[in-house]
């Protein structure tokens, strides 16, 4: 089990910069893999980074790529996701989420068990 909490969401303009964080509590959190989501009203959530329990081999969306980065700590039990060059394209709603997997390579959505409660990112024009 595990709980997270996402922060670091809000307004800003095109072209700025947000860091969201996600602290985790319960279970050892370097046991997870950890990934993050986004949603925009009437719309499919999309699986936006992710993250190894190591840190290593992180994975990103087409959208993401280049402008995203993920990170963790497994020391502070928390994921960054450091958002640059943000377009109006990319207000969400962004989740953060876990899964029990030790793994490298991609662990899809259906394997997240734990979700957090989102933090809301609108990038206005």
């Amino acid at each position: 089990q595990v709980q997270l909490v996402e922060s670091g969401g809000g307004l800003v303009q095109t072209g700025d910069s947000l860091r969201l964080s996600c602290a985790a509590s319960g279970r050892t959190f370097s046991d997870y893999h950890m990934g993050w989501f986004r949603q925009a009203p009437g719309k499919e959530r999309e699986h936006i980074a992710a993250i190894s329990w190591s840190g290593r081999s992180p994975y990103y969306t087409d959208a993401a790529k280049g402008r995203f980065t993920i990170s963790r700590d497994n020391a502070k039990n928390t994921v960054y996701l450091q958002m640059n060059n943000l377009k109006p394209e990319d207000t969400a709603v962004y989740y953060c989420a876990a899964a029990l997997v030790r793994a490298f390579g991609y662990v899809p959505p259906s394997e997240y068990n734990y979700w957090g409660q989102g933090t809301q990112v609108t990038v206005s024009s």
